[in-house]
């Protein structure tokens, strides 16, 4: 008895000890995760205080940047942009080849792409041939005519012997009829030289007819002239046509640029006025920016502005206003506060001098944001970081 009490208490001991040890091992779990999220939090609080930290550095930034301006130069912060142009067919068909990828450089002139031009070689041939068949029809044209006019003269000859007959039928009526006064001729004879006059008179007529006719088939036969010549000129027009297509077929460069985007593959059907390549004219590059009509007033037409882009700092890039707005508007989302894009404010554009871009043209590229200052006053004096490291 003693001893199964002795066994009892020895287990109730040890599950209180595996109890405990389980509540310890619980605690330590829950102490570290509690160690852990304090940590998280810890880390999270750090990130979102960077987070405050650097954009009131970026908002301090701008505001001395600004701040620091004479009071004769204003300035907007916009994207560095460029003249898009399309390249697209202007027949219908399909696409044969296209020669230059995306970001190739392309000069003016270059060709670009070409379309299958199969079918229009073989309408340029069959047009050949019917030029060749109005130059034959031509000469049968101009053949006809001088076979008229061998009839007309043939019609006048005839003409003349009949009028010659008709005279001396004439003379001949008259001889008779006197000699048929005086009974030295019989009625007999009088009758006869009275039809045979008759019959000139009517032979003349007859080949007056004749001669009128000839007159006519010459007219028709120059009208077939005329028709020939036309169909020669409409098969000469036909190929001129179809050169022009086939050789607008071969897609080229319009201008110096870059290839920005491949709209169509080869192969694929167009229809006219189908793009087929996307270029950037890299000879026509500014940037728009916006000011507020306090300053966009005071804006000259070539008035001296400076470009500082984001990606390169250290630089200043010189240009010129060519472009101010008339009408106001809001500005676009890319403006980087909110109060500034509920202003209405004037659209500028600053052109960058088209030499300048010659010289760095594989550096320039489109899209890029910074900031625009342009010159109110032209006696303004530019601060020295915008007149240092001036790009030339």
């Amino acid at each position: 008895m003693a001893d199964q009490r002795s066994g009892g208490a020895a287990s109730l001991v040890a599950a209180s000890r595996a109890t405990l040890s389980e509540a310890g091992r619980t605690l330590r779990g829950l102490t570290e995760g509690a160690r852990t999220l304090a940590a998280n939090r810890e880390r999270l609080l750090m990130g979102a205080l960077a987070l405050v930290l650097a954009g009131g550095l970026y908002f301090t930034w701008q505001k001395l940047g600004a701040s620091d301006l004479p009071s004769g130069i204003a300035s907007g912060n916009g994207r560095i942009e460029a003249v898009e142009i399309d390249i697209a067919t202007k027949i219908a068909g399909r696409i044969k080849e296209i020669v230059v990828d995306e970001g190739d450089f392309v000069t003016a002139g270059q060709v670009l792409a070409r379309m299958d031009t199969d079918q229009l070689e073989a309408q340029r041939r069959q047009a050949e041939a019917q030029l060749r068949r109005a130059r034959i029809g031509v000469d049968t044209a101009n053949s006809v005519v001088s076979q008229r006019e061998a009839e007309r003269t043939a019609a006048i000859a005839v003409v003349a012997q009949q009028e010659a007959q008709l005279d001396a039928s004439e003379r001949k009526l008259v001889r008779t009829e006197h000699l048929a006064k005086q009974d030295n001729v019989s009625q007999q004879v009088l009758d006869t030289d009275r039809a045979a006059a008759q019959g000139a008179r009517a032979a003349v007529g007859a080949a007056k007819a004749q001669h009128a006719a000839a007159d006519a088939a010459i007219g028709a036969a120059k009208a077939q002239v005329i028709d020939a010549e036309a169909a020669v000129d409409a098969a000469r027009a036909a190929i001129e046509s179809l050169t022009v297509e086939i050789d607008d077929s071969t897609l080229k460069a319009p201008r110096d640029g870059r290839v920005q985007y491949r709209v169509a593959q080869p192969g694929e059907v167009l229809a006219a006025g189908g793009r087929v390549l996307n270029l950037v004219d890299l000879g026509d590059v500014y940037m728009t920016f916006f000011l507020p009509t306090s300053e966009a007033g005071r804006v000259a037409l070539g008035a001296e502005a400076r470009l500082v882009l984001d990606a390169a700092p250290q630089y200043v890039i010189p240009a010129r206003a060519t472009f101010v707005s008339d009408v106001a508007q809001f500005t676009p989302k890319t403006v980087e506060t909110a109060e500034e894009r509920q202003k209405l404010m004037f659209r500028i554009k600053a052109q960058i001098p088209p030499e300048l871009l010659r010289k760095y043209i594989h550096q320039v590229k489109t899209g890029l944001p910074g900031m625009a200052y342009v010159r109110l006053d032209p006696t303004a004096e530019w601060p020295p970081r915008l007149s240092e490291n001036l790009v030339q």
